[in-house]
């Protein structure tokens, strides 16, 4: 019997990452939201033309929505559609996970951050981090312990 052959993924799983989240954050939990999207924006991803560095997440009226996230037009869309590249896109969750959200991010310093965005099963998935903010000391720790890993291995690589 001959095996099946392995379909390859074009793009890789990863869309995005946001970097800056790590480190202006301590995120604590991570949940997977779906992202209501149209089809001009799925090709977009497709090609990898999405921002979401300095994008955010608000709750309102019990429903989730990603403000920020830039999706660049392919220029090869449709001529009768006007794309807006940075349009808000409602987060797709379930209500116990949106109610144990939204009674997190009432507390004080909580916040609600993407820290990547992925395919999965066909579909573009986005991570949440519940994250409350780093102070300036904090930032110039984690970058001092990230150093010190980095020289530490160099030493144990080089003996």
């Amino acid at each position: 019997m001959a095996k099946k052959a392995k379909k390859k993924n074009a793009g890789g799983a990863t869309i995005a990452l946001n970097k800056k989240a790590g480190h202006d954050f301590f995120i604590e939990e991570r949940y997977e939201a779906g992202i209501a999207l149209q089809g001009w924006e799925v090709k977009s991803l497709r090609e990898g033309r999405v921002q979401i560095k300095e994008s955010y997440i608000t709750l309102k009226e019990g429903e989730a929505f990603l403000f920020g996230a830039h999706i660049v037009p392919l220029s090869t869309a449709s001529t009768h559609i006007h794309p807006d590249p940075t349009r808000t896109r409602k987060l797709l969750l379930h209500r116990s996970e949106l109610n144990k959200l939204i009674g997190l991010v009432e507390r004080k310093g909580y916040t609600l951050v993407p820290t990547a965005m992925y395919w999965k099963r066909g579909m573009a998935k986005l991570e949440i981090g519940l994250a409350k903010g780093k102070k300036q000391h904090d930032k110039r720790a984690s970058d001092k312990d990230r150093d010190w890993k980095r020289e530490k291995e160099r030493l144990f690589k080089h003996g």
